[in-house]
Formats: structure tokens, sequence, C-alpha cells
């Protein structure tokens, strides 16, 4: 079976790259990051009508999950259990769908930003992760077979950007976050991207300003956490870097995962 997560930047405007993805990898589940538009506003025709269920957790323009998949798509969850809430009127955002797939339980997630060490936004992040690993914890204790997938706003290693230097002061790099993601391989979990490809300065994502691609000033920032009981089943990762060439690119690119469907 064969996983994909992708922080698509607006799955409106790049539908026609997606299916192109789903066609060219034979991807079975595809984990959708930053959708950017309202469940009804999901493209779902198209997806359909190339054999994927489809789950959505939107509310505007801004961050976005979903999950599309052939193999199934049960117990889906937007948000989980004891999720933070932000904004001037607390609310749970669109951050976090998990959904049952040929027996795996997957989590498109995406992430908090941040913004700035001292903004509200960087303590709802780290809440937002705590919580979150709480809850992996019990899977993990439980035996459950679970992929936590997405965009995790996260540089663990100095190795996983560019010019860490230029980072200094600013999120992602910090130690409170570097520690949170973490804490996922603390509770039994196998950050699976890592485990298959090691290399130093290997990137998912690019800003689109500065010539950023062109030059590899990247960030390794998306990543697959997989449970204990799902880990030896991963039979191969890899990183797409091509899917972010071209016109109407993401700035992300997906990061794929094939799993021993036998053993499930």
């Amino acid at each position: 079976m064969r996983i994909a997560t992708w922080n698509i930047n607006s799955i409106r405007a790049r539908a026609d790259r997606a299916l192109a993805f789903l066609e060219r990898e034979d991807v079975d589940v595809l984990a959708l990051q930053e959708t950017k538009c309202k469940d009804v506003q999901f493209p779902r025709e198209a997806f359909e009508a190339a054999g994927y269920e489809i789950a959505t957790f939107g509310f505007s323009q801004w961050n976005g999950v979903a999950i599309l998949s052939r193999v199934g798509l049960e117990d889906v969850t937007a948000g989980f259990d004891g999720q933070p809430e932000f904004g001037e009127t607390p609310a749970v955002e669109a951050r976090a769908l998990g959904a049952t797939c040929g027996g795996v339980r997957v989590w498109s997630l995406y992430v908090p930003h941040g913004r700035a060490l001292d903004n509200p936004h960087y303590a709802y992040k780290l809440t937002w992760l705590a919580r979150l690993r709480e809850l992996a914890g019990t899977w993990a204790d439980a035996g459950d077979k679970v992929a936590l997938v997405g965009d995790w706003n996260v540089v663990p290693l100095d190795s996983d950007v560019w010019d860490v230097a230029a980072f200094e002061g600013q999120t992602h790099v910090s130690e409170p976050e570097r520690e949170a993601f973490r804490a996922f391989a603390e509770a039994g979990y196998t950050e699976v991207s890592r485990q298959f490809l090691p290399d130093e300065h290997r990137y998912t994502y690019w800003d689109y300003q500065q010539l950023r691609f062109p030059r590899n000033e990247g960030m390794r920032i998306d990543f697959a956490y997989t449970s204990p009981a799902l880990t030896p089943l991963v039979t191969d990762v890899r990183i797409d870097r091509d899917e972010r060439r071209g016109k109407g690119a993401s700035d992300h690119v997906p990061v794929i995962v094939d799993i021993d469907a036998s053993a499930l």
C-alpha cells in the first residue's frame, strides 16, 4: 500500500497536478494539507471519478486538510480529542484529520506555524504538538497501526535547512519545537523518511521567493511518523522532489511511504 503526504497549497489551484501525481505514482492514500477551501468547495468529482473516497476538513481559505483513499475510508475524525483552540474567538482549526484506510489509521496533519517566538501562535503550536503526542502514546500502547503524516513546520536538525544561522531567533528551529517533535520518537514512533533517507540537506519545501528552489535553499519539514506496530511494515520512503518543478507547483513536495499490505 502506498501512502503519500503533500502540502498542496490550495487544492483548487492544483487539482490537476494532484490527479496526475496520483496516477503517476500509483498512490493508494493521499493526505493533503493546506487545502485552503471549505468542505463544499473541494473538487471532489474528479478524484471520485479516479476511484478515491474523500474526507475533508476545511472552513475557509486558510488551513484545511483532506484524505483521499482507494483502499477504504472509515472512522473519519475531524480534529483530535482535546485539540487546542486558537483565535480571537477560540476555535479548533482545520489542521488534523484522521481516517482508517486499508488497516492503517492515517492522520493528515498541518501543524501550526508558530509565527514568532513571542507570538501566542508559538505557544499554541507547542500545546498542539504536546496534546497530539499524548494521544499518539495511547495509540502506540494499544498496538494501533498509525501513520502521522503531514507538514510539521519543524526543522528537527540543523542540516534540514539550507542555512540554520539564517533562522536564529525564529520559529521552526527553536529547541522547544525540536523537543516537541522528538517526543513522538520517545513514544515509540519512527520518523521513517529519516530512516530511509538519512542524507543531509534533502528538503521537502522551498519558498517561492529569491530563487530558493533553483539554489536548493530549502527546508525539510514534511514527515511521516509511524507507530511501533506499523514501522516494521514500511518498505520504502521517497521524496518526490520533481513535483516542485514546472508551472503551478506547490512550494512543498510529496513524501511517499510504501507499506507491506500483506501484513495489515
